[in-house]
């Protein structure tokens, strides 16, 4: 499992070396377990407020193209 961003001193990305397709980040923290897809950027399972879903959505899609670079590295 690896960290890629913190926000708000509570919620973390993480990009997890034993996940399953398709591909997706997990928005962490403060009691969530959100899982996003980094091919539609919608979530995919969980519940997280609105605002912190925008917030991750936006690092993730400035990141999208690494993430996917590291997922296909992971996940051949």
């Amino acid at each position: 499992m690896s960290t890629k961003y913190r926000f708000r001193d509570k919620y973390r990305i993480q990009l997890r070396e034993r996940d399953h397709l398709p591909p997706h980040v997990h928005l962490m923290g403060g009691g969530l377990d959100v899982m996003i897809s980094l091919e539609t950027m919608e979530v995919m399972m969980g519940y997280a407020p609105a605002l912190i879903v925008q917030e991750a959505q936006e690092w993730i899609r400035a990141h999208r193209e690494e993430l996917l670079e590291e997922w296909k590295r992971w996940h051949p």
